[in-house]
């Protein structure tokens, strides 16, 4: 390993160093302690006796080889702290660990498994110009075995139910909530302690690769979220390590988070390096197509907070951390979660941006979100709401997220969002789905939206797929379905998503009527989207279609109801003055291709 470039935060690759290594008819164990008097390995290769690990190097780092340690077997380090009391710890850089509470690290080859994906990585891209159509899920809860809280299916199981399911609803990609280890259930991944080790509940680091895998040969994308900002605070994982804080900050006021974790110290080149070999390692070893950086705007300002200023060590960190990754996997994505209004996110690293690929657009969620909760009386009051995103929309490369955090701790989920009684969720929900879709930028939804979930998702339990036997939800998950489908065949909604000449308002100035209506184009194709966002019928709205000849409706937000598939069929001929009259349902949407 470069020791000066581990030092100085400049290191991609600590972890083929540092952890346990098979090699040499054993394995090596290597860790980083600088603060520590003496440690000892533990494990089941030696019946848990203390076994003494040797300073190299410059004295930060501990060494021993092992002849009879073997991959699966359990190991711990002992560090005596300088104040003479000791500590058992898992390995910083382990792969793999053992379930909750239980918390050693177990010995894995990462070459025993080899990948069959050439294809798929030879041809995959950032999708910048291609469509992306993200199915968010947390691993433990899309599905269960039992009703058990702690039954999960395993990795390999859940490739077996989770890919025809994405194949057949057209998602293109699956992003899966943190992998990493970590102990509390409730955290769903983001306070972790092991960066390096996918969490043992689904299965093995070769269970996790081969599930990866499978995705690329049914031509699915993985993005894996991942966490840079915080990390649990359980004493045997990486709080005070070597009995210093060698990862975190010293100082309680900016060494707690407001989740009560501990934040990473991102000046120190340790840490940097620590966290660019984790985000390596995914993309690396295990084939990921992406990651996902969770509370971006925490990295960006003290505590996330704008009022104590920017936090130019961290942002120096993430944007190195980002050019590095770009260097390394051109091809893979790099999206954002941040909700602030820092500027250059999405910019490239060379002209002083952060260098991510994608910005989770929370403004437009938020907007769009408290639109649709709004009664329909008060909607022309709120009318700009859906408009207003694109007045800044080129500002970032944004993708449109509606997400796990959108539908938990009392939020209610996106179907219940919906103005109004049971069944009128419904057409609302179509709507604004069809808005979503047709609206600039890549798509994200989480589980249990696609058909309409009634009850905020849980992690302990599984999705309320029982729900599919009443016809409403399942008439739902049809059009969604179909949606999804219309999404990904035409090249008019997505592949000039980023550029001025992709988008144009046809119609926003409707505030008494709530009728919007825009146009998408690839330079070829050209897609109007309609939409009447009011409780009332509309008669005689005239949609201008200039510069085209006919009109076909390519999708209804009526879709399905009553067995009656409004997906295509109805051509017409376009008026020599351009304007098509057309009457809009409530809570109605249409798309139109133009020929």
């Amino acid at each position: 390993m470069d020791y000066y470039g581990f030092y100085t935060g400049k290191v991609f690759d600590a972890y083929t160093y540092l952890g346990a290594h098979p090699e040499n008819g054993g394995a090596t164990f290597r860790t980083f302690a600088p603060a520590a008097q003496k440690i000892s390995l533990i494990g089941e290769f030696n019946g848990w006796e203390e076994y003494d690990m040797n300073r190299i190097y410059d004295g930060n780092f501990w060494e021993c080889h092992v002849p009879d340690a073997a991959p699966g077997m359990m190991y711990k380090y002992r560090i005596c702290r300088q104040d003479g009391t000791s500590a058992d710890h898992c390995d910083p850089y382990g792969f793999g660990m053992e379930l909750r509470p239980a918390s050693a690290s177990i010995i894995r080859s990462l070459d025993s498994y080899r990948f069959h994906d050439s294809r798929w990585m030879s041809k995959r891209t950032d999708c910048r110009s291609k469509p992306l159509n993200i199915y968010e899920i947390h691993f433990g809860s899309w599905r269960k075995p039992s009703g058990r809280e702690d039954d999960w299916y395993s990795y390999t199981a859940m490739a077996e139910l989770l890919i025809p399911y994405l194949k057949e609803y057209h998602y293109n990609y699956v992003e899966i909530m943190p992998l990493s280890e970590h102990p509390c259930d409730e955290s769903w991944g983001y306070q972790n302690t092991g960066f390096f080790s996918p969490t043992s509940r689904y299965g093995t680091a070769q269970e996790l690769m081969a599930f990866i895998d499978l995705c690329h040969q049914n031509d699915i994308g993985v993005i894996l979220d991942f966490v840079p900002v915080h990390f649990a605070v359980d004493d045997y994982a990486l709080a005070r390590y070597d009995g210093t804080s060698l990862y975190e900050y010293p100082h309680v006021d900016v060494g707690l988070s407001e989740w009560g974790s501990c934040n990473f110290m991102h000046s120190r080149g340790e840490v940097r390096s620590f966290l660019q070999s984790a985000a390596n390692y995914w993309l690396t070893e295990y084939h990921a197509d992406g990651i996902r950086m969770d509370a971006i705007s925490n990295i960006i300002y003290w505590q996330g907070d704008a009022a104590r200023g920017v936090n130019k060590t961290a942002v120096e960190f993430i944007r190195e951390m980002n050019r590095g990754l770009k260097e390394r996997h051109p091809s893979a994505i790099l999206s954002a979660e941040d909700s602030s209004s820092y500027p250059g996110v999405t910019k490239s690293t060379e002209a002083g941006g952060l260098g991510f690929d994608y910005k989770w657009d929370m403004g437009w969620m938020n907007d769009t979100l408290e639109y649709f909760r709004t009664a329909p009386e008060y909607r022309s009051r709120d009318y700009h709401k859906l408009t207003f995103s694109m007045q800044y929309y080129h500002n970032d490369t944004f993708l449109l997220p509606l997400s796990h955090d959108e539908v938990v701790h009392g939020k209610a989920t996106i179907l219940q969002k919906m103005y109004g009684d049971y069944e009128g969720k419904f057409p609302q929900a179509r709507a604004l789905y069809m808005y979503m879709y047709a609206h600039p930028g890549k798509k994200l939804n989480f589980m249990g939206n696609e058909f309409g979930q009634l009850r905020e998702w849980d992690e302990k339990r599984e999705q309320d797929w029982g729900i599919l036997a009443y016809p409403i939800h399942e008439a739902f998950h049809c059009f969604m379905k179909e949606l999804s489908h219309i999404y990904l065949s035409h090249p008019a909604f997505y592949a000039m998503d980023y550029e001025q000449c992709g988008f144009s308002w046809i119609d926003c100035t409707q505030e008494e009527r709530c009728i919007y209506a825009f146009e998408r184009t690839d330079g070829t194709e050209r897609i109007l989207a309609v939409f009447n966002f009011s409780d009332e019928l509309q008669k005689e709205y005239l949609l201008p279609a200039q510069g085209a000849a006919r009109i076909e409706l390519l999708l209804s937000s009526k879709f399905g109801l009553n067995g009656e598939d409004r997906t295509s069929g109805a051509v017409s001929l376009i008026p020599e003055d351009g304007c098509i009259p057309l009457d809009l349902d409530p809570f109605s949407a249409a798309y139109y291709l133009l020929s």
